[in-house]
């Protein structure tokens, strides 16, 4: 069973200004729906302004709930803060958390939108508004539902936003393996970094995850995983450098749920990074990794809370 969080406003009309796409998050929803798998959709409330402002300057998410961002804000983000943009990037943030609390009743459970990793306290960067990782994390350890939690990810990018955003904290730890050579330029310090070389294939990516993440778990102890499981490390994708393939992403993925659930600890998954010019093949990258989470999750037996 995959339980998926999807809310109608996670499209957007295709922006103004700007490349981004929108499309691939409906494409993904329709492919989830004819994979012919067990699925039960959750739609998220938005998230309050007040946990947003936990995490991120009063005075930016004023601008983006008023739709007032400045020209230069909305740049950096790569596309313009419309009514649709402000409603939508409250409800993927909803999305986040309502996937944490259902990962915590049934193991695995997905958001099929956010990860937006590179969101700053201050402004938006790279496609991303508020910073959905680091708002769930801050709200799951304030309201009591974890004393600790690990932030996978794995996207081509490096999480910039979510380490300078819970930089110094000892309740959030941020693990972070990307591209070196990739955006962003100025690189943040994630609890750890993996920076990987271009062109890396299947064997030795998954040789170098294997070499951390068992540790990292096994170390820290978190009482939940937020795995921001973007697929542009595939080696078509139009902005990632690395080059694996369907299988390697596949075995990425089973690998990362598998190694928290051996231990007992459940998995939020974040959408992520994934472009290219084929939006549909895009979208079947993001439906397959999350089908191969929910089946690896059906392996091991969990008892929610």
């Amino acid at each position: 069973m995959l339980h998926a969080v999807h809310h109608v406003d996670y499209m957007a009309p295709p922006p103004e200004r700007g490349s981004f796409k929108f499309d691939k998050y409906q494409l993904v929803m329709m492919l989830l729906r004819d994979s012919g798998a067990a699925l039960t959709e959750h739609a998220p409330d938005p998230c309050p302004r007040q946990w947003l402002e936990a995490v991120h300057d009063p005075a930016y998410v004023e601008q983006v709930l008023t739709q007032t961002v400045p020209r230069e804000k909305e740049r950096r983000i790569g596309f313009p803060v419309t009514p649709h943009i402000a409603a939508r990037v409250q409800h993927t943030n909803g999305g986040t958390w309502l996937a944490a609390q259902l990962a915590m009743q049934h193991g695995y459970a997905a958001n099929s939108a956010a990860g937006s990793h590179h969101a700053l306290h201050d402004t938006g960067a790279g496609y991303c508004v508020f910073n959905d990782l680091a708002v769930s994390a801050n709200r799951l350890i304030a309201s009591g539902d974890a004393r600790r939690i690990l932030v996978v990810d794995l996207d081509v990018h490096q999480g910039d936003g979510t380490a300078s955003l819970t930089a110094g904290r000892e309740d959030i730890v941020t693990f972070s393996m990307h591209a070196d050579k990739n955006f962003p330029v100025r690189k943040a310090r994630s609890d750890l970094d993996v920076a990987l070389p271009d062109g890396m294939e299947d064997a030795a990516y998954l040789d170098t995850l294997a070499t951390h993440l068992p540790t990292l778990l096994g170390t820290i102890r978190p009482d939940i995983v937020l795995y921001q499981a973007g697929v542009d490390p595939h080696r078509d994708d139009r902005l990632g450098r690395l080059a694996l393939s369907d299988d390697g992403l596949a075995a990425r993925d089973r690998y990362v749920v598998a190694q928290a659930r051996q231990r007992g600890i459940p998995v939020a998954s974040a959408l992520g990074g994934g472009y290219g010019t084929d939006q549909r093949e895009v979208a079947q990258r993001h439906a397959n990794s999350m089908l191969v989470m929910a089946q690896e999750n059906t392996r091991h037996s969990f008892r929610g809370g």
